[in-house]
């Protein structure tokens, strides 16, 4: 990778990460996995995974590159502790390969196997639309009508790469709004998947079908439409097959 294309990776994945966290006008109420509970090494094993899932996802780790416990902690600034933590669980999220006597392997991005994981997206993302149209507080409705409008805010201004990081911080609105952390441990991962699928084939012109689609799932959300929730979020996931077919070539 060019001098050049590493620092834009980098940059990106700064955003996404950035923007990953809580970016909304909402006063988030505490809950039983409010900061504030969580001992010390959980906070930073959290941090150090938001960390290293942005910059897989974003490709400043290039899928089949492998790295060092110690370089992976010096690229987050955590200690190698939290980050071994961290590597456990991308590793259930298959994002890496924790290799004995190796390193950490970035995991390739494998086509055929990431249309399995969007046939399982597409189960659970219509059960959470649904859920949160039926669950979400008066709270929960204007943040999601808020995520709509930055993300097409995002794509407007032609900055992809905050409508990506957007996109993460929608889904864990939208999950918070469902209120089945069953489902959102079960989709995560899935969703970060498609987030470097989309990040490696993406076109301009993708970003602005892959908003409009957002937008209409999170605003039927907010309206509390449970069957237009539920289409939105069929439409989201056809368009997203279809992307996906359209970068294989097949």
């Amino acid at each position: 990778m060019s001098k050049r294309s590493s620092a834009q990776h980098l940059t990106t994945a700064r955003t996404y990460r950035t923007t990953s966290e809580p970016i909304f006008s909402r006063d988030m109420k505490s809950s039983a996995t409010d900061a504030s509970t969580r001992d010390n090494t959980l906070t930073k094993t959290d941090s150090a995974y938001d960390c290293l899932e942005a910059l897989i996802v974003t490709l400043e780790l290039e899928p089949g590159s492998t790295h060092s416990e110690q370089d992976l902690a010096a690229r987050t600034g955590i200690g190698r502790t939290p980050v071994r933590e961290a590597l456990h669980r991308l590793e259930a999220d298959r994002l890496v390969r924790i290799v004995p006597r190796v390193g950490i392997l970035i995991t390739e991005i494998d086509g055929l196997a990431y249309l399995d994981a969007l046939d399982t997206r597409t189960v659970l993302d219509e059960l959470i639309a649904a859920l949160a149209a039926r669950r979400a507080t008066p709270d929960d409705r204007r943040e999601l009508r808020e995520c709509a409008a930055l993300m097409q805010q995002a794509v407007a201004g032609g900055d992809t790469e905050r409508f990506m990081a957007l996109d993460r911080a929608c889904d864990e609105a939208l999950g918070r709004a469902a209120r089945n952390v069953f489902a959102m441990d079960a989709v995560r991962p899935l969703h970060a998947h498609s987030r470097r699928f989309w990040f490696r084939h993406r076109h301009a012109d993708d970003a602005l079908e892959s908003a409009v689609l957002h937008a209409a799932m999170l605003l039927a959300v907010a309206d509390g439409d449970e069957g237009a929730a539920e289409r939105a979020s069929r439409d989201l996931s056809h368009y997203l097959d279809e992307f996906t077919r359209r970068a294989l070539d097949f």
